[in-house]
């Protein structure tokens, strides 16, 4: 077992902490953490669930990379690189990594659905008085994309605008209702599609492709809308 000098932001001193963590080539950020927790600082605050990087709750930055405290590993990190884990920055923060996820949740509809139309198995049979799988839908809701977007203020935010993409997606039949939405100044328009939302993600959902093709999408319907209105005239 190796050891490795972790900085960790704490709040009361608004500074990094050092410590020493024994680790493997399986050790997490988030077993470094618990270490720290369990042997040095029991009051030591951050947000974990899963294990395995299907919660989205342990969102961190190390060494200002942001990513899921879960699934990144001590081991990823070169030796002759410091590992300086601090909070998300444009989360409200509670206390050291913790932060309250309440103003990213309230930026998502009230009535986006979280399960899709499975695509694995589809040839599959499917138990009498079932009409197909389902599945849960990749984002995870952890954040980062939020985070990692350059832009901060008045705008809903990349995993809201996801999301209503995919609800078009599902729900074609409504998608005037959606893409009314996406619209709002708060919406598409505010994206400097910097694509580092997407980068980011850690289950692949593509915000930054899908703002992209809500924006096409809005730009299509109104090319659409102009063209009814000069053939009525």
């Amino acid at each position: 077992m190796n050891e490795r000098t972790v900085a960790v932001y704490r709040t009361a001193t608004q500074k990094v902490s050092e410590f020493t963590v024994p680790y493997n080539e399986r050790t997490t950020i988030i077993d470094a953490l618990e270490y720290i927790r369990l042997q040095e600082e029991p009051d030591l605050m951050f947000r974990q669930s899963c294990h395995h990087g299907s919660c989205g709750t342990c969102g961190v930055a190390v060494n200002g990379e942001f990513v899921l405290a879960c699934i990144k590993r001590l081991a990823d990190i070169p030796e002759d690189q410091p590992v300086r884990i601090e909070p998300l920055p444009t989360m409200h923060q509670i206390g050291d990594l913790a932060f309250d996820p309440a103003e990213f949740f309230n930026e998502f509809p009230d009535d986006i659905t979280y399960t899709r139309v499975s695509d694995v198995n589809t040839d599959a049979a499917v138990p009498e008085g079932m009409e197909h799988y389902e599945r849960f839908e990749n984002c995870i809701e952890c954040g980062l994309c939020v985070t990692s977007c350059p832009v901060t203020e008045d705008w809903m935010g990349p995993a809201a605008l996801a999301s209503i993409h995919r609800m078009v997606e599902k729900s074609p039949h409504e998608a005037d209702r959606w893409l009314d939405l996406a619209a709002d100044a708060r919406g598409v328009e505010r994206c400097t599609k910097n694509f580092s939302c997407s980068r980011v993600c850690p289950t692949g959902v593509a915000p930054g492709k899908r703002i992209t093709l809500l924006g096409a999408a809005i730009k299509k319907r109104a090319k659409a809308r102009a063209a009814e209105g000069e053939s009525d005239a």
